[in-house]
Protein backbone atom coordinates (compact mmCIF):
# COMPACT_ATOMS: atom_id res chain seq x y z
CA UNK A 1 0.00 0.00 0.00
CA UNK A 2 1.63 3.01 -1.02
CA UNK A 3 0.68 6.13 0.64
CA UNK A 4 1.41 9.95 -0.37
CA UNK A 5 4.29 10.52 1.48
CA UNK A 6 5.91 6.97 0.24
CA UNK A 7 5.11 8.21 -3.31
CA UNK A 8 6.47 11.77 -2.77
CA UNK A 9 9.82 9.79 -1.63
CA UNK A 10 10.10 7.08 -4.42
CA UNK A 11 9.15 10.02 -6.87
CA UNK A 12 12.36 12.39 -5.84
CA UNK A 13 14.96 12.25 -8.49
CA UNK A 14 18.05 14.01 -8.93
CA UNK A 15 17.05 16.96 -11.40
CA UNK A 16 19.25 19.19 -13.17
CA UNK A 17 17.17 21.46 -15.47
CA UNK A 18 15.48 23.88 -14.53
CA UNK A 19 12.33 26.97 -15.48
CA UNK A 20 13.60 30.20 -15.83
CA UNK A 21 11.40 31.02 -12.45
CA UNK A 22 12.33 31.80 -9.06
CA UNK A 23 11.04 30.20 -6.25
CA UNK A 24 8.36 32.07 -3.71
CA UNK A 25 9.83 33.52 -0.38
CA UNK A 26 7.06 31.21 1.27
CA UNK A 27 8.09 28.22 -0.23
CA UNK A 28 11.59 29.21 0.83
CA UNK A 29 10.44 29.59 4.19
CA UNK A 30 8.85 25.76 4.17
CA UNK A 31 12.11 24.28 2.97
CA UNK A 32 14.43 25.74 5.84
CA UNK A 33 11.12 25.38 8.43
CA UNK A 34 11.84 21.16 6.93
CA UNK A 35 15.58 21.80 7.65
CA UNK A 36 15.21 22.69 10.87
CA UNK A 37 13.11 20.43 11.66
CA UNK A 38 15.85 17.76 10.25
CA UNK A 39 17.38 14.48 13.34
CA UNK A 40 20.41 15.31 14.74
CA UNK A 41 22.88 13.38 17.12
CA UNK A 42 21.86 14.61 20.57
CA UNK A 43 19.31 17.17 19.00
CA UNK A 44 22.23 20.00 18.89
CA UNK A 45 20.88 20.97 15.17
CA UNK A 46 24.00 22.10 14.62
CA UNK A 47 23.39 23.56 10.51
CA UNK A 48 23.27 26.74 9.30
CA UNK A 49 21.65 27.64 5.88
CA UNK A 50 22.91 30.04 3.13
CA UNK A 51 19.84 30.56 1.10
CA UNK A 52 20.67 32.09 -2.69
CA UNK A 53 18.13 33.31 -4.83
CA UNK A 54 20.19 36.09 -6.52
CA UNK A 55 20.21 34.95 -10.17
CA UNK A 56 24.05 36.62 -10.97
CA UNK A 57 25.10 34.42 -7.86
CA UNK A 58 23.07 31.43 -9.10
CA UNK A 59 25.29 31.88 -12.32
CA UNK A 60 28.69 32.14 -10.44
CA UNK A 61 27.91 29.25 -8.59
CA UNK A 62 27.15 27.37 -11.98
CA UNK A 63 30.29 28.41 -13.42
CA UNK A 64 32.48 27.90 -10.39
CA UNK A 65 33.28 23.91 -11.57
CA UNK A 66 32.30 21.58 -14.04
CA UNK A 67 30.49 19.78 -11.49
CA UNK A 68 28.69 22.49 -10.27
CA UNK A 69 27.38 23.62 -14.21
CA UNK A 70 23.40 23.00 -13.55
CA UNK A 71 23.18 25.00 -10.49
CA UNK A 72 23.54 28.05 -13.11
CA UNK A 73 20.22 27.71 -13.95
CA UNK A 74 18.54 27.08 -10.51
CA UNK A 75 16.07 29.70 -9.22
CA UNK A 76 17.08 28.73 -5.73
CA UNK A 77 20.30 27.00 -4.17
CA UNK A 78 20.61 26.53 -0.17
CA UNK A 79 23.90 25.42 0.98
CA UNK A 80 23.82 22.88 3.82
CA UNK A 81 26.75 24.09 6.79
CA UNK A 82 28.44 23.45 9.77
CA UNK A 83 30.62 25.12 12.02
CA UNK A 84 32.51 22.13 12.60
CA UNK A 85 35.41 23.26 14.64
CA UNK A 86 32.06 25.00 17.52
CA UNK A 87 30.82 21.33 16.53
CA UNK A 88 33.45 19.39 18.04
CA UNK A 89 34.62 21.36 20.75
CA UNK A 90 31.17 22.43 22.08
CA UNK A 91 29.89 18.71 22.11
CA UNK A 92 33.07 16.74 21.42
CA UNK A 93 31.91 14.70 18.43
CA UNK A 94 34.75 14.39 16.39
CA UNK A 95 33.39 11.48 14.63
CA UNK A 96 32.05 12.67 11.23
CA UNK A 97 28.71 13.16 13.07
CA UNK A 98 27.95 16.94 11.58
CA UNK A 99 27.93 15.47 8.26
CA UNK A 100 25.29 13.03 9.26
CA UNK A 101 23.03 15.67 10.58
CA UNK A 102 23.97 18.09 7.83
CA UNK A 103 22.61 14.87 5.43
CA UNK A 104 19.35 14.64 7.39
CA UNK A 105 18.59 18.64 6.78
CA UNK A 106 19.61 17.93 2.96
CA UNK A 107 17.64 15.06 2.42
CA UNK A 108 14.60 17.06 4.28
CA UNK A 109 14.77 20.06 2.03
CA UNK A 110 15.05 17.65 -0.78
CA UNK A 111 11.80 15.65 0.03
CA UNK A 112 10.32 18.96 0.66
CA UNK A 113 10.67 20.33 -2.67
CA UNK A 114 9.51 17.80 -4.24
CA UNK A 115 5.84 18.49 -1.95
CA UNK A 116 5.84 22.05 -2.79
CA UNK A 117 5.86 20.97 -7.05
CA UNK A 118 9.62 21.96 -7.22
CA UNK A 119 12.38 19.66 -7.83
CA UNK A 120 16.49 19.59 -7.47
CA UNK A 121 19.49 18.07 -6.65
CA UNK A 122 22.21 17.20 -4.11
CA UNK A 123 25.62 19.03 -4.74
CA UNK A 124 28.36 17.43 -2.59
CA UNK A 125 30.68 19.41 -1.66
CA UNK A 126 32.41 18.19 1.50
CA UNK A 127 35.43 16.36 0.33
CA UNK A 128 35.51 17.19 -3.19
CA UNK A 129 38.49 19.63 -3.23
CA UNK A 130 37.55 21.91 -5.97
CA UNK A 131 34.21 22.43 -4.99
CA UNK A 132 35.31 23.03 -1.00
CA UNK A 133 37.85 25.54 -2.79
CA UNK A 134 35.09 27.26 -5.03
CA UNK A 135 31.85 27.39 -3.59
CA UNK A 136 32.36 28.57 0.44
CA UNK A 137 34.16 31.52 -0.72
CA UNK A 138 31.36 32.77 -3.47
CA UNK A 139 28.78 32.29 -0.38
CA UNK A 140 30.90 34.10 2.03
CA UNK A 141 31.02 30.93 4.70
CA UNK A 142 33.76 31.72 7.71
CA UNK A 143 36.90 29.90 8.27
CA UNK A 144 35.66 26.60 9.94
CA UNK A 145 32.56 26.03 8.70
CA UNK A 146 31.66 23.18 6.17
CA UNK A 147 29.91 23.49 3.39
CA UNK A 148 28.21 20.29 2.86
CA UNK A 149 26.16 20.40 -0.16
CA UNK A 150 23.95 22.51 -2.20
CA UNK A 151 20.56 21.84 -2.42
CA UNK A 152 20.23 22.93 -6.31
CA UNK A 153 16.47 23.77 -6.38
CA UNK A 154 13.78 24.94 -9.19
CA UNK A 155 10.81 24.10 -10.80
CA UNK A 156 11.51 21.44 -12.48
CA UNK A 157 12.35 21.57 -16.73
CA UNK A 158 12.59 17.30 -17.04
CA UNK A 159 10.70 14.68 -15.66
CA UNK A 160 12.38 10.96 -14.64
CA UNK A 161 10.48 8.06 -13.94
CA UNK A 162 10.18 7.29 -10.20
CA UNK A 163 12.09 4.53 -8.23
CA UNK A 164 10.55 1.14 -8.74
CA UNK A 165 10.98 -1.87 -6.41
CA UNK A 166 13.96 -2.88 -4.61
CA UNK A 167 17.03 -4.90 -5.37
CA UNK A 168 16.83 -8.67 -3.56
CA UNK A 169 20.21 -9.04 -4.61
CA UNK A 170 21.24 -6.40 -1.60
CA UNK A 171 18.76 -6.94 0.90
CA UNK A 172 19.93 -9.21 3.18
CA UNK A 173 17.52 -10.68 6.32
CA UNK A 174 18.92 -11.43 9.78
CA UNK A 175 22.49 -11.81 8.69
CA UNK A 176 24.51 -10.83 5.61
Amino acid sequence: MKTEMIELILGRRSIRKFEDRAVEAEKVETLLACAFAAPSAKNYQPCQFVVVDDRALIRRIGDSTPAARMAGGAGLVIAVCVDVAAYEAQYGLRDGTWMEDASCAMQNILLAARALGLEGVWMQVANREDREGAIPPLLGVPDGVRVLALAVLGYPAEQKEPHQGTDPARTHKNRW
